[in-house]
C-alpha cells in the first residue's frame, strides 16, 4: 500500500478510481479549503508505491485567514506554529 502522487487523486469521483478516490471534497483536493492553502509533496515511488509525502497547511492570507500553520507527513503526527511555516520539528498537537 502506498500514497497517491497528488493531492487531487484523493479528489471526488464517480466511481472512485486510482486518480479520483473520492476521499475528500474538491476544494481540498484543489489544495485551498477554509482560508488554508495545502501543499502535498509524495515521496519518488519505489517498486512503484509512494512510501512517503509531507503536507503543508498555510494561510492563504497570514493573519486574516489564520495565524496557525501545520504539517504532517507519513508518521501521521500533526504539527503546528504560530506565525511561521511548519516543518517536522514543530511542536506537535496534542
Amino acid at each position: 500500500m502506498g500514497y497517491p502522487l497528488a493531492l487531487k487523486y484523493l479528489g471526488p469521483g464517480t466511481p472512485p478510481s486510482s486518480t479520483a478516490a473520492d476521499m475528500v471534497d474538491s476544494l481540498l483536493a484543489a489544495g485551498i479549503k477554509s482560508g488554508y492553502t495545502i501543499t502535498y509533496v509524495s515521496g519518488a515511488p519505489n517498486s512503484g508505491q509512494v512510501r512517503t509525502y509531507t503536507i503543508s497547511a498555510s494561510p492563504t492570507v497570514a493573519d486574516k485567514t489564520g495565524q496557525r500553520y501545520f504539517f504532517t507527513d507519513q508518521t501521521g503526527v500533526i504539527r503546528q506554529n504560530y506565525g511561521a511555516v511548519a516543518t517536522s520539528s514543530s511542536t506537535p498537537i496534542k
